[in-house]
């Protein structure tokens, strides 16, 4: 396997919360159904892995932010399902891995993206 992207991103806790609070169609916008019933920490952590894949990924054309859901693997551990345009790419980039790392603490939510060619 080779890396083929690595992305990064971070979100201030208190920013996000004040943005979804001023802008309630946010939520809307940037998560799925399946998404939109966590913590607000836990929803920033959401947005910055998918931040951080369009990062790993390079470029974002013509990429919904529904095309990107954060879920859990097997294992419990999150991962990136991937549909629409942002499916496409994947495959036009032979992406045959997306690992993913979120974390929140101190007033950030940070996630992180490798993505793997064969």
């Amino acid at each position: 396997m080779a890396i083929a992207g690595i992305g990064v991103d971070v979100v201030d806790l208190a920013r996000f919360e004040r943005a979804l609070s001023r802008t309630p169609a946010l939520l809307t916008r940037l998560f799925a159904e399946s998404e939109r019933d966590r913590p607000t920490r836990s929803l920033a952590g959401r947005f910055a892995a998918k931040e951080a894949f369009i990062k790993a990924l390079g470029e974002s054309t013509g990429i919904r932010w529904h095309d990107m859901r954060i879920v859990q693997d097997g294992r419990g551990a999150p991962t990136i399902s991937v549909s629409g345009a942002a499916a496409e790419l994947v495959r036009a980039k032979k992406i045959v891995a997306i690992h993913l790392s979120m974390t929140h603490d101190a007033g950030v939510a940070v996630a992180s993206v490798v993505c793997e060619t064969a």
